[in-house]
């Protein structure tokens, strides 16, 4: 339930012909269901191409027994007057038909149903907005790349795990967006799985290049370098990193010619790194502690003045006979919870009658006065 309401909030978004699919759970769940469409055609699709081949290979090897048996002895085969028509039948005609049936296309169907349903499909905006979601989930609750990488998610019902190139492309996503923070760390995640034996088509030297870059910019220049040198181990041609590595150790000697403190530079670089990790809301390190249950704790005496009861209204006819289940969450300010209110065929009539209206949430442009989404607003 915890992370089903984290994913709520902070995943997914887009309207039907495009729908900010990463801002809403709703509209996702459509997605899924066309996926199963397309595997579902593809599967028809691959019978047919299946069905295909199979007839073609009875006929190979009906022919090649036949040919096998033709070419010892042609002119005592053709002194069959059968053999000889058979044969000029099957070249005349059947070869023929065996041509039409090698360039058939069996993939029409699947073809037609795929251009339908890409006008469904996310876009660039939504992988990048999806992307942007696993990132702040890391930042609200602590998370360490490895265990988002590994799926060892408390709560999750089905664990999925994130692969080198998986990794890759969030560090990549980050990187475009400036985030040189987030962009180390899933860049060394993607290297530490490639380093542990992973399989995959991300390139070591790829990522070095993005990692060396992103250290840089958050000021620590010595792992900087030592990255670039294991870069060039790779590839000692490699023309941006032959570049850095000047630069770098330019940079160096002038920092020593300056006798900068080691200390110092080290508080500067931890320093910098902790702006790279928070938004600049004021209020947003308060709501990530509430969602890591770090907020205000309820004392024993108050816990205990918490209920639960039956609600009839103040004698509401209508929940005399029915009345409502009532739970006490909090109680300075009064919440309540409700249960059992609705049936979940009614909760599923509710979400289909809302689908269609959802829209992006949006802010005040203090600029234009106008409304406007903002990457930090992300539900629907």
């Amino acid at each position: 339930k915890v992370w089903y309401t984290i994913a709520l909030g902070l995943l997914l978004p887009f309207s039907y012909a495009h729908t900010d699919f990463f801002t809403s759970i709703g509209h996702m769940t459509d997605l899924i269901n066309t996926e199963k469409d397309l595997v579902v055609s593809l599967k028809d699709y691959i019978k047919a191409e299946e069905s295909k081949l199979e007839q073609i290979k009875k006929w190979a090897e009906k022919l090649d027994q036949l040919t096998d048996t033709a070419t010892k002895d042609p002119e005592g085969f053709l002194g069959h007057p059968v053999n000889a028509f058979k044969l000029m039948k099957r070249l005349n005609t059947e070869w023929g038909e065996l041509e039409s049936l090698v360039l058939k296309d069996m993939s029409d169907g699947f073809i037609s149903n795929m251009t339908i349903q890409r006008q469904f499909f996310p876009n660039d905006e939504d992988q990048t907005g999806a992307a942007k979601a696993l990132l702040r989930l890391q930042d609200t609750y602590n998370l360490d790349t490895d265990t988002l990488s590994r799926g060892n998610l408390p709560g999750v019902k089905h664990k999925s795990f994130l692969t080198a190139e998986d990794c890759f492309e969030l560090g990549k996503i980050a990187y475009t967006e400036a985030d040189y923070y987030h962009t180390e760390l899933w860049m060394e995640q993607a290297l530490k799985q490639l380093d542990e034996g992973e399989v995959s088509s991300a390139d070591k030297v790829y990522i070095l290049d993005y990692l060396s870059y992103a250290v840089y910019q958050q000021g620590d220049l010595s792992k900087a370098m030592m990255l670039t040198r294991r870069l060039l181990e790779l590839d000692p041609e490699h023309q941006r990193a032959n570049g850095n590595m000047k630069y770098f150790e330019y940079i160096m000697a002038k920092e020593k010619e300056a006798n900068k403190s080691s200390t110092n530079s080290e508080e500067q670089m931890e320093k910098e790194t902790e702006v790279k990790k928070k938004d600049y809301l004021p209020e947003r390190r308060k709501y990530e502690m509430l969602c890591r249950g770090e907020g205000l704790k309820m004392t024993p005496r108050r816990q205990k003045r918490l209920f639960c009861r039956y609600y009839d209204g103040n004698r509401n006819p209508r929940y005399i006979l029915g009345p409502v289940k009532q739970e006490d969450e909090w109680d300075k300010p009064r919440i309540v919870r409700f249960l059992d209110i609705i049936s979940d065929e009614e909760i599923e009539t509710v979400k289909e009658l809302a689908k269609p209206r959802l829209s992006r949430a949006t802010v005040h442009d203090p600029e234009t006065g106008k409304l406007t989404t903002a990457h930090y607003r992300v539900s629907k």
